[in-house]
């Protein structure tokens, strides 16, 4: 979001103002502004299902298709199915999948047709016996490009669970893409590209070539953050929104875990005056998460950032949108996971008639949420409607009453709680009492153990020694091997 700043006596100081401005969120993202782009919105399943087929089934060179899940459902199979006869017709098919989202998803046999067929299947970060722990990574992207003339990227993955259940009455997930035509398909491809080569020979430098090529489609700017494990892009871009955003930030996140740096970021905006809301699940599809999430509540509440709970069954979308001229679709939810410990991909779209639309969409998301309000002996529950408009075009409020990502955000919540109680750096909130009472649960019936049936406890942790001990051993040698 370049911001708009105000006009001093010397152009040429303003031009450099908002120079350095744009520098800053190149910087901050890691991926330049691109201009000359079309983007469309797309809202729900159905309509990001319908794209991504047509897109598919009229390929004529390429198709890239990195994804979180791959279900071996009536979805996953149409999908498939597809991609199979793409590649009969000579189509080059790359498709990517994560190993833990596929796990009892789909099977290494459900691609068998597409490799048939002469498409490449490759697998991210499968467990190894010599990286304990390093399966903690994973790829939660949402990525396809076809042909190198359309790209797509959402919080989306390929199974009918997003489009629910008429049979049960369960409600399709609520979620968000994006389709880009334009030169800023390169990233995207180059994203790919990256990922691809993590996995084993690196993609035809013809399908990349290829990217380089796209032409003007449109009038939009916008930047395609690719992040991967550690490099925190995306983080170092939310940080600097939540601290030049003016007059609105409207969040929308399945899996919110703040970290207190991002929390106090959004704090300080919603003082400065600045209309921060969040826009999370009310019914998670991990409850034990929105659990957890619940409990950073409060500081929030407490410092005037309004918080919404979708009514629907889950609401999995990752967006955001500031001063209706910035705004962010893609697969990252604002955790640490997907900050620091995931590959994730998202756009971030400087377009003040496309932040309008997502403004727009945000409010009638809202016609379905209910406002969280803090009271001092008890919370109620009632719904927000479009027409309970307050005269400062607020809405009025009513109080109240799945994936590695969202696993490690919930440890992260829980080991915030249980180490802010051990050394009392912060006051806890009541919210905060759950985790509190599992934790201390855990540790008494494990020291119980310990004590009473000390094998019980010190065979398994000498048995992850062991395997933590004879993994670094391995990766010492292979280490020395690759300098020698």
């Amino acid at each position: 979001m370049t911001p708009v700043l105000p006009l001093s006596p010397s152009d040429s100081a303003s031009s450099a103002l908002r120079q350095l401005a744009e520098q800053a969120f190149s910087r901050a993202a890691g991926a330049p502004l691109v201009e000359g782009n079309a983007v469309d919105l797309l809202i729900d399943a159905r309509a990001t299902f319908d794209a991504w087929l047509a897109a598919i089934r009229a390929a004529h060179t390429s198709i890239l298709f990195e994804n979180y899940i791959f279900t071996n459902d009536a979805t996953g199979r149409e999908f498939r199915d597809a991609l199979v006869e793409r590649a009969r017709a000579g189509v080059r098919v790359f498709v990517a999948r994560d190993w833990l989202g596929c796990i009892g998803q789909s099977s290494a046999s459900f691609w068998h047709p597409l490799i048939e067929a002469g498409g490449e299947v490759r697998v991210y970060n499968p467990l190894h016996w010599s990286s304990p722990f390093g399966w903690i990574s994973r790829d939660h992207r949402k990525l396809l490009v076809v042909d190198n003339t359309i790209g797509f990227v959402g919080g989306i993955c390929v199974s009918g669970k997003w489009l629910g259940d008429p049979a049960r009455k369960i409600a399709p997930w609520r979620d968000t893409a994006v389709a880009v035509r334009g030169p800023a398909l390169l990233g995207m491809v180059t994203a790919f590209a990256d990922a691809w080569r993590s996995m084993g020979e690196t993609l035809p430098q013809e399908v990349i070539d290829a990217g380089r090529r796209c032409l003007v489609a449109g009038h939009t700017d916008l930047r395609v953050v690719a992040t991967v494990p550690n490099i925190a892009g995306l983080y170092r871009l939310d940080q600097l929104i939540a601290g030049m955003a003016r007059t609105n930030l409207w969040l929308t996140d399945a899996y919110f875990v703040g970290v207190a740096p991002y929390v106090q970021a959004l704090i300080a905006a919603a003082r400065d005056g600045v209309d921060v809301r969040l826009l999370v699940p009310g019914t998670s599809d991990i409850p034990a998460v929105g659990s957890m999430s619940r409990a950073g509540y409060r500081p929030l509440l407490e410092a005037g950032v309004r918080v919404f709970e979708w009514n629907g069954s889950m609401l999995h979308a990752k967006t955001a949108v500031a001063d209706s001229r910035w705004a962010r679709v893609g697969s990252s939810n604002l955790n640490i996971s997907s900050w620091l410990g995931n590959c994730e991909i998202d756009v971030a779209i400087e377009d003040e008639e496309f932040a309008r639309t997502m403004e727009a969409q945000y409010r009638i998301d809202l016609d379905n949420a209910t406002e969280i309000v803090l009271k001092m002996s008890r919370r109620s529950r009632a719904t927000v409607s479009g027409g309970n408009d307050r005269p400062d075009g607020g809405l009025r409020p009513r109080a109240q009453g799945g994936s590695s990502s969202r696993a490690a955000a919930g440890a992260l919540r829980l080991a915030n709680t249980v180490s802010a109680a051990i050394t009392n750096r912060r006051v806890l909130g009541s919210a905060e009492s759950g985790p509190l009472l599992g934790a201390g649960i855990v540790l008494l019936v494990a020291s119980t153990l310990a004590l009473v049936w000390p094998r019980v406890v010190a065979w398994p942790l000498c048995a992850l020694a062991i395997w933590v001990g004879l993994s670094l051993v391995a990766r010492y040698f292979k280490l020395r091997h690759r300098t020698d």
